[in-house]
């Protein structure tokens, strides 16, 4: 590593510990004393997200945390719980081994994650993500969603 105050590339680590989605190391510089952190990660393949449109992009955790947000806005839903679902989803691509993805599969995966967790945080994904067109197929999706809730219900 190179340091950030003197760019020797003499360092030593001081301290390392395990974070989330890799591992955070404490150095010390050789030369200047100085203290500096790094954080290491593994570098997984890359996924590529085919659109709707045609386009491609690089698969971008970020869109969905986005979109996760403005869905569950005002809800009583954890930053935890929607961490969950974006977990599921990097996965079930990753457990897939295929390193493409439509945005229509990332779509229904974020949607059968938010219909287990908030009903009201569903509709709202759902509005946007089906494109309803009027109220009549906003309502349909409601109506699918309460006789899904009515047969758990039965089920009982």
């Amino acid at each position: 590593m190179i340091c950030l105050y003197c760019d020797s590339t003499q360092s030593k680590v001081v301290d390392s510990r395990d974070i989330s989605k890799g591992i955070r190391r404490r150095r010390e510089c050789l030369k200047c004393n100085k203290r500096f952190t790094t954080y290491e990660t593994i570098q997984t393949k890359s996924v590529i997200v085919t659109k709707s449109d045609g386009r491609i992009e690089q698969f971008d955790e970020e869109k969905i945390w986005n979109s996760l947000n403005k869905a569950c806005a005002k809800r009583p839903i954890s930053n935890r719980s929607l961490s969950k679902i974006i977990l599921d989803i990097e996965s079930e691509i990753e457990i897939s081994g295929k390193n493409e993805i439509s945005t229509k599969k990332i779509g229904q995966k974020v949607m059968t994650g938010l219909e287990n967790l908030d009903r009201v945080a569903y509709i709202r994904y759902a509005s946007v993500y089906r494109e309803f067109e009027n109220v009549e197929s906003f309502k349909k999706e409601i109506d699918s969603l309460l006789a899904g809730e009515k047969n758990k219900s039965n089920l009982k």
